[in-house]
């Protein structure tokens, strides 16, 4: 009996682990949605990425977060590449990881 509840509980735990929706992992490119990207938002200046041909604004990370978004190496100045962890959702997408990568500049 013990050996039957046992079994029945790794089941059961097995079950739910994989039945938890994974975050996927993308390498984007990054910035101001409005001012390199060309998007509309009522709201100025928004962190945004471009994935595919696509745009998405981002949630859970802000453009402030990455340093002076107007700063000469800021996001409303310059596209950078990223990666990020989320899941999207029409036009949006929201975000668990959203990691800069360090800027190659060619010699």
């Amino acid at each position: 009996m013990k050996n039957l509840i046992f079994i029945s509980c790794i089941i059961g735990f097995s079950l739910c682990a994989t039945a938890q929706k994974k975050i996927k992992t993308y390498k984007v490119l990054t910035a101001c949605g409005i001012c390199q990207f060309d998007m509309n938002s009522p709201n100025g200046c928004a962190l945004a990425i471009q994935m595919g041909g696509k745009f998405y604004w981002v949630d859970g990370s802000s453009i402030s977060d990455h340093g002076d978004e107007h700063a000469n190496d800021g996001l409303c100045k310059n596209v950078r590449k990223a990666e990020v962890q989320g899941t999207i959702k029409g036009s949006r997408i929201a975000v668990a990881s959203f990691l800069i990568l360090p800027d190659k500049k060619k010699k």
